[in-house]
């Protein structure tokens, strides 16, 4: 299989975390890198759409052929194919909260914090719009909110005592806050925390800028 990514982008980020919490376990996870150039614009180029029409990334290209384009799409075939201890629980409830709370991070704070940044500091050179970042921002503060709340029973990871996707989501997308220079996170506690000691573990903590 290969794996066509971008450093620092979030939706690469998260499959890329995902992948070193699965080895963290003790997993085998045999994947050949590729880096596609966005800053070049080669994910635009010719032999990136073939792989994927968007032109977005991250891109899995499995040994049959077939292209997996979307980042929880990769991260699930993944976690049904690699063989060891998976990031979601195995009983059917807990794998439906784990999933829930990762949507609700994924709709409730990744998209709006992707354009935030995209408004903010894009890394593709987007024109700025300070107007727009600051009704994005707005948005997302329930979502971080309910993080924090979620936070509350004093578990170290988002869907409990151990990491899973949420953790993922949430860690790559913050990840990509921080190439702004700007903190979104207020005086939430636990969520800053979290936050903190997550991205210094050592499963995860050299992919990280800071």
């Amino acid at each position: 299989m290969k794996l066509y990514t971008v450093p620092l982008a979030p939706n690469p980020m998260r499959v890329t975390l995902y992948i070193a919490e699965r080895e963290a376990l003790g997993c085998t996870v045999d994947i050949e890198r590729v880096i596609v150039n966005t800053l070049k614009g080669r994910h635009r180029e010719e032999a990136h759409l073939a792989r994927n029409p968007w032109g977005t990334l991250p891109v899995l290209e499995l040994e049959s052929g077939a292209f997996i384009t979307e980042s929880l799409s990769i991260i699930e075939y993944l976690e049904a194919i690699v063989a060891g201890p998976g990031l979601l629980p195995e009983d059917p409830e807990g794998m439906a909260v784990a999933r829930n709370i990762e949507r609700t991070v994924e709709m409730r704070i990744a998209l709006d914090l992707g354009r935030y940044v995209h408004c903010q500091k894009s890394p593709l050179g987007l024109p700025q719009d300070p107007v727009r970042a600051a009704e994005l921002a707005e948005r997302i503060q329930p979502g971080f909110d309910w993080v924090n709340k979620l936070l509350g029973d004093g578990r170290p990871f988002l869907s409990g005592q151990a990491p899973g996707l949420a953790d993922c989501t949430l860690a790559a997308f913050l990840q990509f806050m921080r190439f702004t220079e700007t903190d979104l996170l207020g005086s939430r506690e636990l969520l800053r925390r979290w936050d903190k000691s997550y991205r210094h573990r050592e499963a995860v903590s050299d992919l990280f800028m800071v």
